[in-house]
């Protein structure tokens, strides 16, 4: 008798593996489009977080926040549940559910989406010290900006490895007839 656990990690498995519109990622310049779509979201996301910074506390940067975080997870979800199921689950799925080279393809995947992600946190660090530096003792981030900073933060080191991934998968070997 399986435990919950084990039927949910076999759950994964078979959803990773089968075909969910197969023709919106059979080719590597479609994986890219949904991966530039994540992107974008990811993107608006952070434009969401520049708005609350600067337009805190407001009605308007209320309004703009709200448009933005709903745009951003209406491109973001059936992006990343698309990027997923082509890439079979390489970044969702346990090591003991991918093969030797999906491990790989993981492994590259993480080691450059770590990087990328430093180099946000440099940013977003240095942006900090700096507009603390120009705004003087009493400044401090709005609370909207730091939950949207929070947020942007979050899901980008999540699903950037994912978004590498399906950029990087190549096509599968043609058929040789």
């Amino acid at each position: 008798m399986s435990t919950w656990k084990e039927s949910w990690r076999q759950t994964r498995v078979e959803v990773m593996q089968r075909d969910y519109l197969p023709g919106w990622y059979a080719t590597l310049g479609r994986r890219r489009l949904i991966a530039s779509a994540v992107v974008l979201a990811l993107t608006l996301l952070w434009a969401d977080v520049a708005v609350s910074w600067a337009g805190a506390p407001s009605d308007g940067a209320d309004l703009s926040d709200f448009t933005l975080l709903a745009l951003s997870m209406v491109i973001y979800f059936p992006a990343v549940s698309l990027l997923n199921v082509a890439t079979r689950g390489v970044v969702e799925l346990s090591e003991r559910d991918l093969d030797e080279r999906q491990i790989g393809e993981r492994l590259r995947a993480v080691a450059i989406a770590h990087r990328v992600t430093m180099g946000i946190l440099v940013a977003v660090f240095v942006t900090a010290i700096a507009l603390g530096m120009t705004q003087g003792r009493d400044y401090s981030m709005p609370g909207d900006a730091f939950f949207a900073l929070a947020l942007a933060l979050g899901l980008t080191h999540f699903v950037l490895p994912l978004v590498i991934s399906g950029w990087r998968l190549p096509d599968p070997p043609g058929d040789d007839v």
